[in-house]
């Protein structure tokens, strides 16, 4: 009886493991899987409908808004979390990539944490400057630009063409060549 019930209990962990696997974005590129909306590498996706997002005062950001993506140029965007560990850890590749690429397109990084909420701005603002950051921050509190874009897991990053086509999307922590290599594919028209 108990082996029945450890066999079921295993089953049942596999079952579910499975389907949070799928509920996030699939299955991780390091396991055979395509990173999400990786059809937009290829040229062949739609182009996003614009979402207008809160920017965060914050260092090299602004209080304001911003549209993702932008409608007349190249966007970038890094989506990010606060209580994320690789988030924080992939910050000086984000910098380098920004400090080498970042005045060809419209660099952002976005958090869809409840800034004003369960999260204040203030905690938005010192994860920010504690993590070097230098670029425009902004908040996706309802995730509606992170749900057009498919975005499952953190960090993830999505490199848009200036007609609002995902040309380049992936998830996981990543170097500055990577990104480079990403933001490029929208800069070059590739």
């Amino acid at each position: 009886m108990r082996r029945r019930h450890l066999l079921a209990g295993l089953a049942s962990v596999g079952v579910l493991g499975g389907a949070g696997v799928v509920a996030t974005g699939g299955v991780p590129d390091a396991l055979g899987g395509e990173s999400a909306g990786s059809q937009g590498a290829s040229g062949d996706s739609e182009p996003i409908e614009p979402v207008t997002l809160d920017t965060i005062e914050a260092p090299g950001s602004r209080d304001g808004e911003v549209t993702l993506p932008a409608p007349d140029r190249p966007t970038f965007v890094d989506f990010f979390g606060t209580w994320c560990p690789p988030c924080a850890e992939q910050m000086p590749d984000l910098a380098a990539a920004h400090d080498r690429i970042g005045d060809e397109v419209l660099f952002v990084s976005v958090t869809t944490e409840p800034v004003g909420e369960a999260v204040s701005e203030e905690t938005v603002v010192d994860w920010w400057r504690e993590h070097d950051g230098d670029w425009l921050v902004a908040a996706d509190v309802s995730a509606e630009l992170a749900a057009r874009l498919n975005v499952g897991s953190y960090p993830s990053a999505r490199a848009m063409d200036a007609s609002g086509r995902v040309r380049w999307a992936t998830s996981g922590t990543h170097t500055t060549e990577e990104f480079v290599a990403g933001i490029e594919r929208v800069v070059g028209g590739d």
